[in-house]
């Protein structure tokens, strides 16, 4: 077979899921005859996501940038503090019971707080996200540093390297795809922790778009808010993905 036959056969997997999902769903509205303000069909969807009474550009920028800041915080926050643990036995001791502390507490009781200190924007809704995604970047970090075989530091002991280049040259290195692995659950804990921040803080945004939509109970509006929630986080996961199959190749067939 030609190897565009071969990449199109290879998408199938992945096309098969939405499109079995959209046929149900435009079946189910179709056959029981769902009112629309309960359940619009995906057409009906599509043209509120191109409608131009929603300033769509405006609010997919905003809670895209949100997501990438609450990524990105998470993403650094988390690395930092799991390298902090790693390293020193005391930190550890010290460190872990409070970050566990703070990732149980209920994201959603405390954004009203973030809207109160740091008041209406972008900034409570990149905190939320974060909060929600930094601690499987610590956790993953941490592991990979410390989980090494103890052939590989004593070859670095043998050759009299210093404690920094073997953390970066074999502890760094083995650590690599368990971040990787963590920033791709945190991909999808940002999306879902900037939305909920905007559900409660925010005055522009998609997650504000379905909140005002709400009242006028004009569901394919929300529907398609709803829609490009789920592209950003597409976007971002694929993104992060990608990036993982460049830095970390050889750890790409236990990742799957």
């Amino acid at each position: 077979m030609p190897k565009g036959g071969r990449q199109i056969l290879s998408l199938v997997p992945v096309v098969a899921p939405f499109v079995v999902l959209i046929a149900l769903w435009q079946f189910s509205v179709d056959f029981f005859q769902v009112r629309e303000f309960l359940l619009p069909g995906p057409w009906k969807v599509v043209q509120a996501m191109a409608g131009g009474d929603i300033p769509w550009t405006r609010h997919i920028l905003f809670t895209g940038a949100a997501i990438l800041g609450a990524f990105a915080l998470a993403a650094s926050a988390g690395v930092l503090l799991g390298t902090a643990i790693a390293w020193s036995q005391p930190v550890a001791r010290s460190l872990t019971p409070f970050l566990v502390f703070v990732n149980v507490l209920p994201k959603v009781a405390i954004a009203p707080l973030f809207m109160l200190w740091l008041g209406y924007g972008i900034w409570p809704n990149m905190l939320i996200g974060a909060l929600i995604g930094f601690f499987p970047v610590v956790i993953n970090t941490a592991v990979g540093l410390t989980q090494i075989e103890d052939d590989m530091l004593d070859l670095g002991r043998v050759f009299n390297a210093p404690t920094w280049k073997i953390f970066l040259k074999i502890r760094m290195p083995n650590a690599l795809p368990y971040i990787l692995s963590a920033l791709k659950v945190t991909a999808t804990a940002a999306v879902v922790g900037a939305v909920v921040g905007e559900f409660v803080a925010s005055q522009a945004g998609l997650g504000f778009v379905i909140v005002t939509t709400q009242s006028s109970m004009n569901t394919p509006v929300a529907f398609a808010a709803l829609a490009w929630i789920s592209i950003i986080g597409l976007l971002l996961y694929g993104a992060v993905s990608g990036i993982a199959a460049i830095a970390a190749p050889w750890a790409q067939g236990s990742d799957r």
